[in-house]
């Protein structure tokens, strides 16, 4: 079979898809994306394309989204349209409609199946928008959350099927979406993500490795913000640090934001929660580790004695589901999302987002009395492997859904 796929940032979603079908020797796979530096796959060509047109600065802030997308749109189309000529007829094309990259895919392959991966439907109403009582949304944002919604309104006409990952992320779409959607979550690798007691983390301050032996706390987002609820994180920590004297705390990412308005604290909001509560920390005992290597973050979280994933209301992190693979003890927010993968006291246990004090408590008691939370972790990846498995759950229904919807003479052989 012939597949194209597209994603602005690659691999993003199908970082085990392509490589999966690419190791089957039987396929011609080529990747349209926006990165300038995307990484390398055997079997995959990556051609990348440019964006045709940004929006101004001070772009008139209901049509922005919609105005990126279209350059984007455009950008991506002039591309196919010159893999095409160059020979290349995809049987099916698969990509992340969120940035608008097959708007006008159909105007250049009229007839070729397309599945769209639709990730989020903006609203002011159970997301993060309006989710925290201190940053209530302005009178505008209901009219800015449906201005972002312009690019899945128009690209659910342009795919023959939608693709989202969790039923809550498909169910904040319109319900004149569900019919032309297939739930499937990208699929996690429980074959290699794996508990490992003798996994060792050294760090630099510290004479010895740390082991499973030692009383870790972890803490991890691709970025430190409010939206995975950093700030709650560090406000729970006087009182962790208080009731476990001996609790190392490791925490994972970097000081941008992925989701969300950004600190207005000159040191971000890293500076802003240190101003606000550094002076009740032992310093000594928290350690910052920035972004590291996908490896070291698995040690990482092989040696957690308990693992924190606070999040609003939004996309359900690789993360979090990866730390239960590992069989690690969570401790998460009670959100919709998160509820859709754990539940409380058998799988993970589950705190008020907005107590930190209650927070550090359910830490602290998973702490202090190890043996009686011991059977969630593996419960967690018990869970994992039957629901999210990339090998035995997730593969075998993508490919059905791609499958039917391409000739019979280019199917995809099942696992």
């Amino acid at each position: 079979m012939k597949l194209l796929f597209v994603h602005q940032n690659m691999p993003g979603q199908y970082r085990e898809l392509i490589q999966w079908l690419a190791a089957q020797s039987e396929h011609e796979i080529v990747f349209l994306t926006q990165r300038l530096k995307p990484p390398v796959f055997a079997g995959v060509r990556t051609v990348q394309y440019k964006s045709h047109h940004k929006a101004a600065d001070d772009a008139y802030g209901l049509s922005r989204t919609w105005e990126n997308a279209t350059g984007n749109g455009f950008g991506a189309a002039m591309a196919l349209r010159e893999i095409v000529a160059g020979g290349f007829q995809p049987d099916i094309v698969i990509g992340h409609v969120g940035w608008g990259e097959m708007t006008f895919f159909r105007e250049v392959l009229p007839d070729t199946p397309m599945i769209g991966f639709f990730e989020y439907y903006y609203s002011v109403h159970g997301g993060p928008v309006g989710f925290d009582p201190a940053s209530p949304p302005s009178d505008h944002s209901p009219f800015l959350m449906q201005g972002h919604n312009a690019v899945p309104l128009v690209n659910i006409e342009v795919v023959d099927l939608g693709h989202s990952p969790t039923m809550w992320q498909r169910n904040r779409f319109p319900t004149s979406f569900h019919d032309k959607m297939y739930v499937c979550h990208d699929g996690i690798r429980t074959d290699k993500l794996l508990p490992n007691k003798k996994a060792k983390v050294n760090l630099g301050r510290i004479g010895r490795p740390l082991t499973v032996k030692d009383e870790i706390v972890t803490f991890m987002a691709r970025n430190l913000e409010t939206t995975r609820g950093y700030h709650q994180f560090m406000r729970a920590m006087p009182h962790l640090q208080k009731a476990r004297p001996n609790a190392r705390v490791l925490v994972i990412g970097g000081n941008d934001a992925s989701y969300g308005g950004k600190s207005k604290h000159p040191g971000g909001l890293r500076g802003q929660m240190e101003a606000e509560v550094g002076h009740l920390l032992d310093w000594d005992r928290l350690h910052f580790l920035g972004q590291v290597p996908y490896q070291d973050y698995q040690n990482i979280i092989q040696i957690s004695s308990c693992h924190l994933y606070l999040s609003m209301p939004f996309v359900l992190s690789w993360s979090l589901l990866e730390s239960m693979s590992m069989g690690a003890t969570v401790v998460a927010s009670d959100v919709a999302p998160v509820r859709e993968a754990i539940t409380h006291g058998e799988t993970g246990l589950l705190v008020d987002f907005f107590d930190p004090e209650a927070i550090a408590v359910q830490i602290a008691d998973v702490l202090a009395r190890p043996r009686d939370f011991a059977h969630i972790g593996p419960a967690a990846r018990d869970h994992v492997v039957k629901t999210y498995d990339f090998h035995t759950v997730c593969l075998p229904e993508h490919i059905r859904q791609i499958n039917a919807l391409v000739s019979s003479g280019a199917q995809i052989r099942m696992p």
